[in-house]
């Protein structure tokens, strides 16, 4: 089996910590990786914007890179650009016959993270230990585009030492939504804060989730907010322990 990594933005620029995670778990199951060099954004920030012709143009971007070898899959770390491409690059190139049957065919073989390594690798275990108590936010399109929902939990919780917590109004956004928090901060802020104050509730001391940019919106507000909670990507908790 051949596999790409796409990695997003959010990780190659804020995080790289957690695709180096995602690569260390990949391999321990004996993967043949290849990282497409060329890659770049998936377009989303400019797609969400209404952008539709600049995210045009990195949609075919995309499509030339990772159409130039013939992986078996495309493996992303984040529900969110592993839905804009699975799901959003048809609907934009729906009036281009090529590219909307190119971007159907890509498509069907972009996987997200915990999708990747439960419904096609059929792991559940990774012999992963990590000691605390955590709870498991959803981005909003990993659970309404994709509905990857249980697999992630089951990943959790076959970790060594690890308290997985249910904690109250999981389903709500966690309010980052890209350009939205940019555009509108304070009701940002204030879903942020919601969510900061049913994981105190939960008694955890560790934020998981599938997508850096709500981490990175639900850290950076905890950080304010004089809290020390750790948050923390699936990949890197699943990258725990194994002599580490």
């Amino acid at each position: 089996m051949r596999v790409a990594l796409f990695i997003p933005c959010y990780v190659d620029q804020i995080n790289p910590e957690v695709g180096v995670s995602v690569v260390r778990v990949l391999r321990r199951l004996g993967l043949n990786l290849v990282y497409p060099e060329g890659q770049t954004c998936c377009g989303q920030p400019a797609f969400n914007s209404g952008f539709f012709d600049e995210a045009r143009g990195v949609a075919r971007h995309f499509l030339d890179v990772f159409e130039r070898e013939s992986f078996d899959y495309i493996v992303s770390p984040s529900g969110s650009c592993t839905a804009m491409v699975a799901h959003y690059y048809p609907f934009l190139f729906k009036e281009l016959p090529e590219y909307h049957e190119r971007a159907e065919a890509l498509g069907h073989r972009v996987r997200e993270f915990s999708d990747f390594l439960v419904n096609v690798m059929g792991v559940r275990d990774l012999g992963a230990r990590y000691e605390g108590k955590a709870v498991f936010h959803t981005g909003c399109h990993q659970r309404r585009e994709l509905g990857i929902l249980n697999e992630p939990r089951e990943l959790l919780r076959n970790v060594g030492g690890l308290e997985v917590r249910e904690w109250e109004n999981e389903e709500l956004c966690c309010g980052f939504g890209g350009t939205f928090a940019v555009k509108m901060p304070d009701v940002s802020t204030a879903m942020a804060d919601e969510k900061i104050q049913a994981l105190d509730k939960s008694g955890a001391d560790t934020l998981v989730s599938c997508d850096s940019s709500c981490l990175m919106h639900l850290g950076g507000r905890l950080k304010r907010t004089g809290r020390d909670t750790r948050v923390l990507h699936l990949a890197q908790i699943l990258d725990s322990g194994n002599g580490r």
